[in-house]
């Protein structure tokens, strides 16, 4: 551990039950976004500090929002999965449920880039308990069941097709990209998949 990942100080982490302020919150969510790029870009590796200063705020700022950069992968983590899975609700308010699940795929897959720049970090954490394991798949899954279902009954998706059957196949997608680095192979897969969620057509059954 370097000088800039050290645990804060005693005493510089908020009170409990203070409500934050609006610059404190403002400053969290910028060193959320600083972060996350930072550690997709470095493989996780990027310096606390060089992530403080990016935000436009001092070291102990950072440190008083996450004590450690466990605490600060944790959060990324957790606020990245919320914004996934929020997601598929706001996409179906403007979109007709495929074009709303093509672009909720496009969502996870950016959260599974995300999440690649973290994973060392979150594995440790989560085997030693530093990190809290979350149901990640589970509400993923719920968040494509939303969807589906919303297909189902507009009759654009098939009804005949499980959740937990479209999280395998995006994760494979998903994985099957990561050594290529190809958003645009990625993308074409991803209307394969689309593609095969639309109920058959006169002269095309589904197998």
């Amino acid at each position: 551990m370097t000088a800039s990942d050290s645990p804060a100080p005693d005493g510089s982490a908020k009170a409990a039950g203070h409500p934050a302020r609006a610059d404190a919150r403002r400053n969290r969510e910028r060193l959320l976004d600083v972060a996350r790029d930072a550690f997709t870009a470095t493989g996780g590796k990027a310096p606390l500090d060089a992530i403080a200063r990016e935000a436009g705020v001092g070291i102990g700022t950072l440190y008083r929002h996450f004590p450690t950069r466990e605490a600060l992968v944790e959060a990324i983590y957790a606020a990245e999965l919320d914004a996934v899975v929020t997601s598929a609700p706001a996409l179906l308010s403007t979109l007709p449920p495929e074009s709303a699940l093509r672009a909720w795929m496009d969502r996870y897959a950016a959260f599974f880039a995300a999440k690649r720049g973290i994973s060392d970090t979150l594995r440790a954490g989560w085997a030693s308990g530093a990190i809290a394991t979350p149901a990640t798949r589970e509400r993923l899954t719920a968040a494509i069941a939303v969807i589906l279902d919303a297909g189902a009954q507009a009759g654009s998706l098939r009804p005949d097709v499980e959740p937990d059957e479209v999280t395998m196949m995006l994760l494979g997608v998903f994985l099957s990209t990561t050594a290529s680095n190809s958003p645009e192979l990625t993308g074409r897969l991803l209307d394969l998949v689309v593609d095969a969620l639309r109920p058959a057509t006169e002269g095309r059954p589904r197998a």
